[in-house]
């Protein structure tokens, strides 16, 4: 590679050709200023479309000043970032942008967490001299995500996010000048886009443009009724980065201080979802091997690839754009749903509790899980099977509105019986995971022999789009593994044309998994983070007794008391679902 020598803030340094003037700072140790640059290192991504101009520099011999996250080094450059006519121009322009911005700090939803307002306080903003007229908008509210958009800044991360690498094509920019904004289509509501609720473009947006709709209230109000037992679960990536909301390194669990700050908050039975995880892999693995045996026997109508069917946000997207493969997925709801059905009928009849009388409450790193629970299928008479989910972030606040000394709290225990899991429960929080889970279950029940080495470690990793073959004693298996919405897209197009190598294949919506979905602490697509989560779930499944969900002993009791056998007709009336056709529901009203 040709290398490139300049000069920044006087510091001689060299860059490889082709090095933005941003990237060729930061390599020198030198801070510029950015709001619409964003880089996920995680996915080799980068957005920079250079229009909010916050992070211009000087450049000796260029009469205007030059946006550095699209300026491209040149030998022998000479360039200032701090000098006084690059910080007058930054501040003019950031005083611009708050000018046509709300002041409602104080109860906005990403206050202490926006960008916007962390510029204004490095660059010592105290007042604004522009008055004038303000853009202004209709705020939209779907199941999962609110658009504030008089809080857009144009930077178009969210842009990025959705269309290049989530491929969901929700969200562009419309209108011009003044009033230009990014929105779906026709500035339709959400609820009526191809949105899959992700929640990805909440993860990377700045300012409080794009939230999630915050349970909280309505969770407390439930704890607060004398007539309503409350009970929670917690996802498996939850407890992998929680900490990070309290200073804690990424990487640090926390399960048990949050088992024991669920308690204090009030709820009465602390459960984990991983449990709801392992029935998941009991009847997943059951049809993926009735398909399997099926396809064996000549079966020509058997339908593989099986797809799995654990994530929401995956979910809304292959009904929105394939609804001519709807037979393919597995059936089985995902985690959440299967606990809310099992939660409201067999524990509830354990502590004889109505089930209207019981609210259950997810915990989730996902803000798609949102609109899942509200899905009129995992309703009875209209009651859901769980009533209200709240993200990662939404508990970590919760927990600081309590005062809970959440540091030092003594680690604490889940609720039997659907607290307790086994390894292949904690590892769905991975991209990988629950097809590894579902291979330790598949092989033994399929060839009668034990597993002794249940680490698949040929089916982890970090790359969007991954293939392993399992060698079920003699038997083949090609997996597939695809994480991020654009990756799916690719495999469920090879799938459409009929060249599909595999016969099953796991896919997540978020990068990385659910430890880097949309609810999570925001990690703006740095790998390390991710990959300190992904270890520490897999040292969590390492350290557990029982690491094969079919050897979870609560679950073996809950078939033999209740669901009888795996894809029976009370499991499936229970734990499994449909799917619709929603491409024709992206209409457009004027």
């Amino acid at each position: 590679m040709e290398k490139i020598e300049l000069t920044i803030d006087n510091k001689k340094i060299e860059v490889d050709k082709g090095t933005t003037v941003l990237k060729a700072a930061r390599q020198a140790g030198i801070d510029i200023p950015t709001l619409c640059h964003m880089e996920l290192h995680s996915m080799n991504i980068e957005n920079k479309p250079g229009g909010c101009r916050i992070c211009v520099v000087e450049v000796e011999g260029r009469r205007n000043l030059a946006p550095s996250c699209i300026t491209e080094v040149t030998p022998g450059m000479v360039i200032h970032t701090n000098n006084i006519r690059v910080l007058n121009a930054r501040k003019t322009v950031l005083k611009l942008i708050i000018s046509d911005h709300p002041f409602d700090c104080l109860v906005c939803a990403k206050s202490g967490d926006c960008e916007l307002q962390s510029l204004a306080i490095q660059c010592g903003i105290r007042e604004i001299p522009y008055q004038g007229e303000k853009s202004t908008y209709r705020k939209d509210l779907s199941p999962s995500i609110i658009r504030d958009v008089d809080k857009c800044v144009m930077c178009r991360r969210c842009e990025m996010m959705c269309n290049e690498v989530q491929t969901v094509g929700a969200l562009s920019a419309v209108n011009r000048g003044f009033m230009s904004v990014v929105a779906p289509a026709f500035e339709m509501d959400l609820e009526k886009s191809p949105c899959t609720y992700c929640g990805q473009c909440v993860s990377v947006c700045p300012t409080g443009a794009l939230t999630e709709v915050d349970h909280t209230s309505q969770v407390l109000r439930a704890l607060s009724d004398p007539t309503k037992t409350v009970v929670v679960q917690t996802a498996p990536s939850v407890r992998a980065a929680l900490g990070e909301e309290f200073g804690l390194e990424p990487g640090t669990l926390v399960t048990g201080k949050m088992a024991a700050a669920l308690r204090q908050l009030g709820f009465k039975y602390v459960f984990d979802t991983d449990f709801a995880a392992d029935l998941t892999i009991i009847e997943e693995g059951t049809e993926l091997l009735g398909r399997l045996k099926s396809h064996l026997n000549g079966d020509k109508n058997v339908k593989l690839p099986i797809l799995t069917s654990c994530c929401p946000g995956w979910v809304n997207f292959f009904e929105h754009n394939f609804p001519d493969l709807l037979d393919v997925p597995s059936t089985a709801k995902s985690p959440q749903q299967m606990f809310g059905a099992i939660a409201k009928t067999y524990f509830a009849d354990k502590i004889g509790v109505n089930r209207k009388d019981l609210i259950v409450v997810s915990i989730m790193p996902c803000l798609a899980k949102k609109y899942e629970c509200q899905r009129d299928e995992f309703k009875v008479d209209g009651n859901p099977d769980v009533d209200f989910s709240m993200s990662t972030r939404e508990l970590a606040h919760f927990i600081k509105q309590a005062n809970i000394d959440f540091l030092n709290l003594p680690d604490e225990e889940f609720d039997a019986p659907l607290g307790e899991s086994t390894g292949a429960g904690v590892i769905f929080g991975n991209t990988g995971g629950v097809i590894e889970a579902a291979c330790r279950t598949a092989y033994e029940l399929f060839t009668g022999k034990t597993l002794d080495k249940v680490e698949f470690h040929e089916l982890r990793g970090i790359e969007g789009i991954r293939s392993a073959t399992i060698d079920f004693d003699g038997l083949p298996v090609n997996i597939g593994i695809a994480h991020g919405l654009g990756n799916a897209r690719k495999l469920l197009n090879e799938v459409r044309a009929g060249r599909s190598k595999y016969h099953a294949i796991e896919i997540m919506a978020c990068p990385g998994g659910c430890i880097g979905g949309g609810g999570q602490p925001f990690h703006h697509g740095h790998s390390e983070i991710l990959k300190a989560r992904a270890g520490a779930i897999y040292s969590e499944d390492e350290r557990k007794t029982l690491r094969k969900s079919h050897e979870n002993p609560y679950i073996v009791k809950l078939y033999k008391e209740f669901l009888g056998e795996p894809g029976g007709h009370k499991a499936h009336s229970l734990l499994h679902t449909h799917y619709y056709d929603k491409s024709v529901e992206v209409t457009i009203e004027h």
